[in-house]
This record gives structure tokens, sequence and C-alpha cells, in this order.
């Protein structure tokens, strides 16, 4: 088994995996790093401020949920712009537009079957194409094919999907009744309807335990997405899992290292949910020594580091998952 197999990240030791990290051998050959910092997070510091107006998310659903999964039980909902119709949605749009919209993140609590309530909403977000112009993201859940193909010809720029890999987490922690294979047969629909897709893996969404990160991994390998994109399990105050202590910076590089080898030529990004402070720094370090292309509002020891490391850099107030395109612009 060559030592810089997957298999062998995912099981060595806590202090053989950061000599590892430490050895370079993860880096890519081109060291130059996508910072961003869209606006639906306040981010400032010496080195950018994020811009009010520029990338906001807005919720189809509001602040409601069908599924109230544990780690969030709609407290994230609440803190975007509700457009519950899509006249509603157009005019949230049209108005973001005056104020400086860029683009914007289209999210919303799931149905009880898993995916996000998209298809009445599908003509209005190809009208916001045309007659706005705004880059929009689109988080789908579990989503069936015409879906897919529906967003595809729409002209949305992404579809974001968080894939999780073990049926105990789907069931104990998102309150779903479906399976690993639902995720799986979500990322084929995607793929086989040409829109461009991201896929996003939660480090510790299982009571802060890596639990169905490696299965997601590999599953996502087998479709060639667009871009990949690792957060981890934050605690959100007024939620089951407020007290839940999240996975370790190491283990959070654990996941991005494999990500790395069973991916090499995706660009792989830092998303913009995970612990803050010391946490955040230290696995933000981690994450660029494990090969990341981009992160998501870089803590400024991560910017230092990537300084004192000769690494280019920029930053865009656009979502991370723009790193598919931004990449290769």
């Amino acid at each position: 088994m060559s030592p810089l197999s997957p298999d062998t990240i995912w099981k060595t030791s806590k202090n053989q995996l950061l000599k590892l990290l430490d050895s370079g051998k993860l880096v890519r050959e081109n060291k130059r790093l996508s910072f961003y910092a869209p606006s639906f997070m306040y981010y400032k510091t010496r080195h950018y401020n994020s811009q009010p107006n520029h990338f906001p998310t807005i919720s189809l659903t509001g602040s409601s949920c069908g599924l109230n999964c544990k780690h969030c039980e709609g407290q994230i909902l609440k803190t975007m712009h509700p457009a519950t119709t899509p006249e509603e949605l157009y005019e949230t749009c049209q108005k973001l537009k005056q104020k400086g919209a860029l683009g914007c993140l289209i999210s919303g609590g799931s149905q009880p079957n898993g995916s996000v309530q998209l298809k009445p909403f599908i003509p209005i977000l190809q009208k916001i194409k045309c007659e706005l112009g705004l880059k929009i993201h689109v988080h789908t859940g579990i989503i069936d094919y015409p879906t897919s193909e529906a967003l595809k010809d729409s002209g949305v720029d992404a579809a974001l999907i968080d894939v999780i890999g073990s049926d105990e987490t789907i069931q104990s922690i998102l309150n779903l009744k479906a399976k690993v294979e639902d995720y799986d047969t979500s990322l084929k629909y995607l793929h086989n309807s040409g829109i461009p897709f991201v896929p996003h893996v939660i480090a510790g969404l299982h009571n802060g335990q890596l639990k169905g990160e490696y299965s997601a991994l590999k599953m996502i390998a087998r479709h060639s997405p667009s871009a990949l994109v690792i957060i981890a399990f934050m605690p959100v105050r007024r939620t089951s899992m407020a007290k839940i202590k999240p996975a370790s910076p190491t283990e959070v590089a654990r996941v991005i290292a494999v990500a790395r080898l069973l991916l090499p030529e995706i660009q792989l990004a830092l998303g913009c949910m995970r612990p803050k402070g010391k946490h955040r720094a230290e696995t933000d370090i981690l994450a660029i020594k494990a090969g990341v292309s981009a992160i998501a509002f870089p803590s400024d020891e991560a910017i230092e580091y990537a300084k004192n490391h000769e690494y280019t850099f920029d930053f865009s107030s656009y979502c991370c998952s723009q790193i598919y395109k931004d990449a290769v612009a």
C-alpha cells in the first residue's frame, strides 16, 4: 500500500498525519490560493473587507424546514433573505441587484424527502439569469433527474449538494428517511444533466466524529464533480448540538488530505462553515498543507502563512464554489 494512499491517510495516527502534512507532499505544484469572502458573513481583516451586498443568501422557505436537522434546526435559515414565492424571489433579487449584488446563493429548508423545493422557482431563476445577470448558486438537497435537467436549462451557474456517507448520520442527525444511495443517485443525476456541480462534505457532522466522510468522498470521486468543498460541523446556538465538540483541526485536515488524493485534478476548497477562533486558524493552515485551492473567510494566520510560504493569492466576494470556474479563468 502506498504511503500516500487515501486508506493510509484515513487510518494513520494524528502525529503521523501532521508529519505528512508538514512534509509538503500534498501541496500542489501551482502555489496559488483563492480566498473568498461573500457577503452572507461579516469579514474584515487588514487584507480584505467583505462587501455587504455582493453575494447574499436567499431562503426559498424562510426559516421553515421539514427536517429540522439537529445541527441547524432552522437557525441558519434565519440569517438569509426570505423569498417564499417565485414573485418574491424575483423582487428580492432585483432589490439586491440595485444594492450592488453580483450574485446570490439560493437555499432553503428541506422537504421531508431531503430535497429543496426548487421546481416552482426554476422559471424565475432563468428570468433572473437573463434579465439581472446575477451569478446563481443553488443548494439542491437530494434531487431527481428532471429537476437537475431543468436547473441546467435555466442557466444557473452551479448546483451545490451536501453529501452524507453514513446511513446512521442521515437518520439520526438529519432526521431523514433516506440512504447513502440517494446521494449517490443525486450526484449521478447532476453529472448526467451537465450542470456544474460542487458537492460539500461536512467533517464531523456525526456529533463531532468522523463517520461516513471517507465513503462520501469515494462516492463523489466516481461522478467527476466540478469542484469539491470541505466544511466542518460547528455548534450553532439554540440547537440540539450546540454543546457538541467539533472535530479537531487535524481531523478536518484528514478529510481534506484524503479528498486531495482521491480527486487530484479537482479544485478543492475549505468552505465557510467551520469553527472560529484558534480552531479556524489551525484548520486553515493545515488545509493549505493538505493541498486546498481555496479558503472561504481565511484567518489572518492562514493569510500570513500563505505569504511566508510564497503562495500567490487573491480575494473574491463570491461563494467559494466559484473556484471551479475561477481556477481556469
